[in-house]
Order: structure tokens, then sequence, then C-alpha cells
């Protein structure tokens, strides 16, 4: 069935347009307004018109959204960062605009989604979808479908605290984080935690991209912090086994691109297991930037079905 989806980020509003075998057809971004919540809908209702109007199926294309944050299950309240829409139901708010409700999910859900049906996790039962890139985020899925979440959240675990056998040996400071807590997971491994590392470490402001760049070109100071952060990276992965148990963990977000990122992981993890545990399938997205409107897409067209 043809579909559509809209990946909603805090920079940009992606559409696309999938065919029946969930290839993109075509792809539009427009920028995301950051200051008046009617200028936010309407950017939306942009979005849903011209899918409808590119696929020729008006209102009867089955259209999903991926945010990131939490949707409330029981209010379709949104809550999220750098959007002006949170506290708000934006499929009501977008409703009136576009004469029909559209499903609304966690952008890192869709991802795991995605990435389960037709992607790296395909053929795994249980299959975890991690993002390391700005944030650190996960979603769930179980034989291909979504997990129903109480409070309508994905695997927040980027805001686990690491653990203090981390952190000490290392002598790393716990750093705050924008959640209101400190310590958390987000801070050490994401592509910011990855820069705070290496301006920690080396004393002068540096970003991941450098930091990865120079590791792979042998630059020893780079290549211990790309090692360092690699085994904090696989101090989540632990706990991500210990707590859910899949049978894949698929990595997405900027991060993922780093070269040979799952052999990177897989090492230190390796060392980690608890007692005779096997350790889960670790793959690199298949669908990348595409997984967030496309788990919103299978996620439209399943709620037809």
């Amino acid at each position: 069935m043809i579909c559509g989806g809209i990946d909603i980020g805090g920079t940009k509003i992606e559409a696309r347009l999938f065919s029946d075998d969930l290839a993109t057809v075509e792809m539009r971004r427009i920028a995301t307004p950051k200051d008046s919540l009617s200028d936010f809908i309407d950017a939306l209702a942009e979005q849903v018109r011209w899918l409808e109007q590119l696929s020729g199926e008006a209102q009867s294309l089955p259209i999903g959204m991926a945010i990131p944050g939490l949707i409330d299950a029981q209010t379709g309240r949104a809550f999220t960062s750098n959007l002006p829409a949170s506290g708000h139901d934006i499929g009501l708010l977008l409703s009136n605009g576009i004469a029909r409700r559209l499903p609304l999910m966690n952008d890192c859900q869709a991802f795991a989604l995605s990435e389960a049906n037709g992607g790296a996790g395909e053929g795994c039962r249980s299959v975890v979808g991690l993002i390391m890139g700005t944030g650190v985020g996960a979603g769930l899925t179980i034989d291909g479908r979504l997990t129903e979440r109480f409070n309508g959240s994905a695997l927040e675990v980027g805001h686990i605290g690491i653990p203090a056998h981390v952190l000490v040996p290392r002598d790393l400071p716990i750093w705050p984080c924008g959640c209101g807590k400190h310590g958390c997971f987000e801070q050490y491994v994401s592509g910011n935690g990855l820069a705070a590392l290496g301006s920690h470490r080396l004393g002068r402001p540096l970003k991941a991209e450098e930091i990865v760049a120079s590791a792979m070109s042998g630059q020893a100071d780079h290549m211990a912090l790309l090692s360092e952060w690699a085994h904090i990276a696989a101090e989540l992965l632990l706990i991500i086994q210990l707590g859910h148990d899949p049978d894949c963990i698929v990595l997405g977000g900027g991060l993922s691109g780093i070269p040979d990122v799952v052999p990177m992981l897989e090492k230190p993890f390796q060392s980690l297991l608890l007692g005779e545990m096997r350790m889960p399938f670790i793959r690199t997205a298949i669908h990348g930037d595409s997984s967030g409107a496309r788990g919103a897409a299978i996620m439209a067209t399943r709620q037809l079905s």
C-alpha cells in the first residue's frame, strides 16, 4: 500500500512518500517553525497536503507522524524540547486544518519499527533500535510490532544514570543533563557526549566529527578517546540487554556512521556479558535517515488494517 510518513525534528520537518514496498518515492524537507504554534501546525498541514497531492490518493493516503519526546497515550499531548507544540495535542490541532486525524508516535519507536520490518532487524523476534546522535534514545519491537508503553515514551535509555564503576576509575565528572538530572548516559555517549569527553581529556573544544576523523587517520590521543567512548557505550548496551534481552540491537544516529563501529562496540560489550548470556546481534541501520518517516508510515498502514 502506498503511504506517507512525516518525521518532525527540531530543525526540519521531513515528508516522504513510500511505494508499496516501502521504498522512498519522493522526499521534501521544510524548516521547523520554532516560535509559533500556529506556524508549526501550518507547516505540518503543508507537508500533509504535499503528500496527498503527490500520491493522487488525497485523504485516502495513510500518513503517520514521528516526533521526539513523549506522546501521552491518554491525552494525546506531546512533550518535547525545541518545538512550540510541546504540551499540546498535535493530532487534534492538525485535524482542524486537514479534516482528519493522523497517528503520532515517538521517533525512536518509529526507527525501531522501520528497522524491524525490512531493515537491519529483519528476521529477529525482539529488536531494539538505539539512536546515538545529538541525543540518545531507543525503541523496542517484538515480532515486528511496537510494544505498548504506559506513558507513551520510548526506551529513555539516554536518561539512565551512568554507573559509578564507569565514571570513578576514569575520573570523569558527573555532568548535568538537559532533563534536569545528572550523570545521564546521554551526556557521555551521544555526539555531544563524545565531544565533551574529548574536551575534558584534551583541554580544548572538540567536535565529535573531528575526533572520529582524527582517530581514523591514526592520531593516538583521538583513538584513545574513541576507545573510551566505545567502552562507555558498551555499558549502555549491557543495560539494554539486562533489561530487555533483545535478539538484535540496531544502531542509528550520527555516531552509527563511525567506521567499523560494530566491532568497536562488540569487543568491550563481550567482556561485560553476565555469566553465559549470549551477545545480541549488533547491526547498523539499513534505512538511515528515512527510518523515522518510514516507521511512521508503517504504523499508519497498520492502523488502517
